[in-house]
């Protein structure tokens, strides 16, 4: 294969895995779209706290919590992960209501 990358996948000969191609487009897009906005909700915590803004931490926590919770439920990330996650922004969050 000189032209490299990978090879190109063959269509699929029964409707049935025509159907099932169509729709893991759609389900891969949407999956996509909230790893995104999982991963922007945590960003956006870090940033804050970083910045040493509190009311804007804690406040941009709480809407990354129902963000994080909603993404796990959904199976995008496992719900461990999402757990850690919130642990961590949370104590960040607590270590910065202290400091001040």
């Amino acid at each position: 294969m000189a032209t490299g990358g990978k090879p190109k996948k063959k269509n699929p000969r029964l409707a049935s895995g025509r159907k099932r191609v169509r729709q893991d487009v759609k389900i891969n897009a949407a999956n996509t779209s909230l790893r995104s906005k999982y991963r922007t909700a945590v960003k956006n915590v870090e940033k804050a706290v970083a910045a040493g803004d509190k009311t804007k931490a804690s406040e941009l926590f709480a809407k990354a919590q129902s963000i994080v919770d909603s993404v796990a439920d959904k199976g995008i990330f496992h719900k461990n992960k999402a757990a850690r996650d919130k642990s961590r922004l949370s104590a960040k969050v607590k270590a910065l209501a202290l400091a001040a």
